[in-house]
């Protein structure tokens, strides 16, 4: 009877794959011995496999070049990378190994940007799409990358209505804008119409009162997001209709128009049987574009795209020991971690996020269902479903033997701005000054900060600026 967990991982999934081997009942990820690795430094850690970032963005240029060439589409594809999803140095590093541009959600994501620059990493005329709801902070620092620094291709996307008088405020010269579309959400999400980005209905007036008037303004381009992201969906294929039917309306009254931001990610795999045609997908998405536009005889426009998980998700890899074992009834064992789940990969707990789980060693032997609990004292740190299986097998082993090791892949993108690590913070939002407040001997209320609001200068230090 084959019932070790090598058989069963065989008997389930095409294995090996490309990605992951077996070396000695020993995993392999892109060739790295992952127990050399463990003996060598211990867990938990944190991978990251830098080449293959770079591998990600070329083979995405290559899926939308060959559709251009193919369909002879008259515009060109732009690479955006989406820094939220890490902002480290070693990754923008990788990143901008590729020639891509960027874009930013936040007032400290400048000063990164000024960082990236002054390091002689990037030039002026890198192009730096600016998205986001802006405070004073982000427009004062976006102005500041074109009034002061001379960079020449900034495009900050209104958010709102009232972000243009801001921006016409603080910027001195004629600049390029991008407008974001609100988009309808799914059926099954909790509120109808994005946050983010202009009503759709709005969006011709707002650009004929407030951007035709102004020869500051050049509206250069169109945004639309779906947080889904590009699936092949009913969903998805109206929303680009729509953003579609919108941008060749606003071409007839802007002639500076010539691109459309396609906004949202495409899929990272999260498990060894994940499937996604990207090739087929992107040339779907050029096709339709390209008729719609030339339906409407319209010229077609410069698609930007803004990856940020696809880019960097799967170079990651998080690895935990397994450092005791519980059987708490029946049925439900416990392998317990040396580390929090929470913490470590916070979306697995926050959003129910699945990862493709693997052991590192002890392949040869039988398997087991378990669940994986964290180390903190929080009854909701634990681990006990994957993508394709409400459920998680694990191989046995005793006390008397070397312990098991864990592996959670495809975990390079958010987890560690949404685990705070080091002091970093989602979208590089500061940490606010915190203020106590006492009741001195008569009775009266006081109060002091006990630390003020967060810099960039310290963010950025952490991320190794």
């Amino acid at each position: 009877m084959k019932n070790t967990y090598f058989d069963l991982v065989d008997q389930t999934f095409d294995f090996p794959q490309e990605e992951f081997t077996l070396q000695d009942n020993c995993l392999h990820f892109h060739g790295i011995d992952l127990y050399e690795l463990i003996k060598k430094y211990g867990t938990p850690m944190k991978i990251t496999y830098l080449p293959k970032i770079s591998q990600q963005i070329q083979a995405a240029k290559k899926y939308f070049n060959d559709a251009i060439d193919d369909l002879n589409y008259n515009g060109e594809y732009f690479y955006c990378y989406c820094t939220k999803s890490s902002h480290f140095r070693f990754v923008l590093d990788e990143v901008l190994k590729n020639n891509v541009q960027i874009e930013t959600s936040s007032a400290f994501d400048i000063d990164l940007i000024i960082k990236l620059y002054n390091d002689n990493k990037i030039t002026k005329d890198k192009i730096i799409i600016c998205n986001g709801f802006k405070n004073d902070a982000y427009i004062r620092k976006i102005a500041f990358l074109i009034n002061s620094l001379g960079f020449t291709n900034v495009i900050p996307v209104c958010d709102n209505r009232d972000e243009l008088d801001l921006l016409d405020t603080h910027i001195v010269k004629s600049f390029n804008i991008g407008i974001r579309v609100a988009t309808e959400e799914e059926p099954n999400f909790q509120f109808y119409t994005s946050r983010l980005g202009i009503r759709h209905t709005r969006v011709v007036n707002f650009v004929k009162d407030k951007v035709l008037t102004n020869p500051k303004f050049k509206l250069k381009m169109l945004h639309f997001f779906v947080d889904t992201g590009i699936k092949d969906t009913t969903y998805y294929w109206s929303e680009l209709r729509k953003a579609l039917k919108l941008y060749c309306n606003l071409k007839h009254h802007c002639p500076d128009l010539n691109s459309i931001n396609i906004g949202g990610g495409l899929p990272i795999a999260n498990s060894l049987n994940f499937e996604y045609d990207y090739a087929y997908m992107i040339r779907e998405i050029v096709s339709n574009v390209k008729n719609y536009c030339d339906d409407e005889d319209v010229p077609s426009p410069d698609i930007y795209t803004e990856f940020g998980k696809y880019t960097v998700g799967e170079s990651g890899a998080t690895i935990l020991g397994v450092i005791g074992q519980k059987q708490q009834n029946d049925s439900e064992l416990w392998y317990m971690v040396d580390n929090s789940l929470i913490t470590t990969i916070p979306d697995a707990w926050a959003i129910n996020e699945r990862y493709i789980m693997l052991p590192i060693n002890h392949w040869n032997k039988e398997y087991t269902r378990v669940n994986i609990g964290g180390l903190s004292c929080d009854n909701a740190d634990y681990y006990n479903s994957e993508a394709h299986l409400n459920m998680v097998h694990l191989p046995k082993f005793s006390k008397n033997e070397e312990p098991l090791c864990v592996g959670f892949f495809h975990t390079g993108a958010y987890q560690d701005a949404l685990s705070g690590y080091g002091g970093v913070k989602h979208c590089l939002l500061p940490s606010p000054k915190r203020i106590l407040v006492d009741k001195d001997e008569n009775g009266n209320y006081v109060d002091w900060m006990e630390s003020d609001t967060q810099d960039a200068e310290s963010m950025l230090k952490l991320l190794g600026y």
